[in-house]
């Protein structure tokens, strides 16, 4: 079960980017007649069901299939999600520390990836629900899972995308007006959505620079006014900004600011 679900959400996310509209107005492959027992585990019985003749691929088409989905995957989900944002903001942060390398990037990542499945769970759940579930009994098809599994993350990123930029890149494609945000096609929504999270992060970044940056300025105009030109104002304001951070909880604080700022 872990595997079906694991591939339906990739297959979800890959077909978003392949259609015109969000909707699946009409099925891509035709219905495959109920094979009489499921010999080939849910992985098979999966790819079976696309390769739209009914027969199961073999095992080398399978794996190559798969393998070439796992490829975008990651970039596909990321860049559909809340991650964007949230791993650019505690990058701004690190830097407005002053440590280069302090967090690692793999604790940043790791960080910003459980954070996006926390703000991400309300989708997730829907997407379980709505397409796992129903594919899973035998309830729909492949074709209606995945088109609901879309439609999931059409109504996130809608959510999250300025009109604005929407209108921007809708004047760009040249395409009519939409009447509700449902119509707006992921080609249109997907660079609109990536933009939107990008203006968002650095508006927060901006935020979280100012309080050290007003240190930095102490510090520095203190050291000039005591004749300690040739000292770095870096190795004086570091301890002061991390006490600072540390005393107002600076973690918990932008963890919660940071997924309460996502409109669920």
């Amino acid at each position: 079960m872990r595997a079906k679900f694991v591939l339906l959400t990739g297959l979800g996310v890959v077909a978003t980017l392949a259609l015109a509209h969000p909707a699946f107005a009409q099925a891509v492959v035709p219905p495959t007649p109920p094979a009489p027992v499921d010999t080939g585990g849910a992985l098979t019985r999966a790819l079976g069901d696309v390769s739209g003749n009914g027969a199961p691929m073999s095992l080398s088409l399978q794996i190559l299939i798969l393998m070439s989905l796992l490829t975008v995957l990651p970039s596909l989900v990321l860049m559909m999600t809340s991650f964007t944002r949230i791993i650019i903001v505690l990058s701004l942060l690190r830097q407005a520390l002053g440590l280069q390398q302090t967090p690692p990037n793999q604790v940043l990542v790791g960080l910003a990836l459980f954070l996006s499945l926390f703000v991400m769970r309300p989708t997730i759940d829907q997407i379980n629900t709505q397409a796992f579930t129903p594919y899973g009994a035998g309830q729909i098809t492949i074709e209606e899972a995945i088109g609901r599994s879309a439609k999931s993350f059409h109504s996130f990123m809608a959510k999250q995308t300025r009109e604005s930029d929407l209108k921007m890149f809708a004047g760009l494609a040249e395409a009519p007006a939409f009447r509700t945000p449902d119509d707006v096609p992921f080609t249109i929504l997907l660079p609109a959505f990536v933009t939107s999270e990008l203006k968002t992060a650095f508006q927060i970044g901006f935020m979280i620079f100012l309080p050290f940056l007003i240190i930095d300025l102490v510090v520095a105009s203190t050291l000039m006014s005591l004749g300690m030109m040739m000292l770095s104002p870096t190795i004086i304001s570091m301890p002061f900004k991390l006490l600072l951070f540390v005393m107002v909880d600076g973690w918990a604080l932008t963890m919660g600011s940071l997924a309460g700022s996502f409109a669920t």
